[in-house]
């Protein structure tokens, strides 16, 4: 049975060749790879895990304190069904928060990236929360450096498109499921929009992506985290790197009726690169997919207004 394979990120620096090769081959075929060896310390993955699920556990007129209703969801709380998969009947049953870059408020970008909320409930929320932030953050540009070699970039490319990524932290409560044969799924059937998704804690089952047709479970074991391509590194590498289908199915047994957490970090380009696609990616085989131009933010907003979020 095919399986999406995990890749130990320290041959980067020990075996680089071989490692990015292997790893091109897996986001061709899957758009997704489970990266181990990235040293993110148990220690901030378990704290921030312990400050999330406080935060959800708090009562519903709490949390909604954070919610900034029109605003996307950009910052801060975003409750219970909201959320719908492109195309999809049902909204999906989660609630989440977002976690963005910090950056100053005379930056060019300050009014696309709003400043943080921290719920005060919750002391060590932005402690933790921040620091698996900048953590991921620092993962991604280093998946970043071999998705460039193998696309005949140098390693640094992506460094100065994403240095001020407005990037999404988006820690997720799955609450349990009580009813029997209730429509919606936990998280429909998506692509993501950015570069590149880091998931922390795909160890609970549900995930799935689709390949060839079929519905592939991924479970992770160890320290690996789960990265898969979005739409703009797809856009941007003329498909080379293809973003996948992939949703979080209802478990068909008792851990239904348990709640699920994960933490997918949403590695995004600064809003102002261009998602025209490389020429190292235009060949005989893979002709330019794309005609117009679009900027990074631009693709974004009109990918929230698709799911519901603006």
């Amino acid at each position: 049975m095919k399986h999406v394979p995990t890749l130990d990120i320290r041959r980067y620096d020990t075996d680089r060749d071989a490692f990015v090769a292997e790893l091109g081959a897996a986001y061709r075929e899957f758009g997704f790879c489970c990266i181990s060896g990235h040293g993110i310390p148990r220690e901030l993955i378990d704290s921030s895990y312990d400050v999330f699920q406080r935060f959800f556990a708090l009562p519903t007129e709490t949390k909604m304190k954070y919610h900034i209703a029109g605003s996307g969801g950009a910052r801060g709380y975003t409750p219970f069904k909201v959320e719908t998969a492109k195309d999809s009947q049902y909204a999906d049953l989660k609630e989440f928060w977002h976690i963005g870059r910090e950056i100053p408020r005379d930056s060019k970008f300050a009014d696309v990236m709003p400043p943080n909320l921290w719920p005060v409930e919750v002391p060590d929320f932005k402690q933790y929360g921040y620091g698996l932030f900048e953590a991921l953050d620092q993962l991604g540009t280093r998946v970043l450096r071999a998705l460039a070699l193998h696309i005949d970039q140098p390693a640094n490319f992506f460094e100065d498109k994403t240095d001020v990524g407005n990037s999404i932290l988006r820690p997720i409560h799955y609450p349990p499921i009580t009813q029997d044969n209730i429509p919606n799924v936990r998280a429909g059937a998506h692509e993501d929009i950015n570069f590149i998704t880091l998931l922390v804690g795909a160890s609970a089952e549900g995930l799935e992506v689709l390949s060839d047709g079929e519905w592939l479970p991924i479970t992770t074991e160890g320290d690996a985290i789960v990265v898969n391509i979005g739409d703009m590194l797809q856009r941007l590498s003329n498909h080379v790197y293809p973003s996948t289908s992939h949703r979080v199915v209802n478990p068909q047994n008792e851990n239904a009726r348990k709640p699920r957490y994960s933490v997918p970090f949403f590695l995004h380009p600064n809003p102002d690169v261009m998602l025209d696609p490389l020429d190292s990616c235009i060949t005989p085989d893979n002709p330019r997919r794309y005609d117009t131009s679009i900027s990074s933010h631009e693709y974004l907003m009109q990918r929230l207004r698709e799911i519901k979020l603006i």
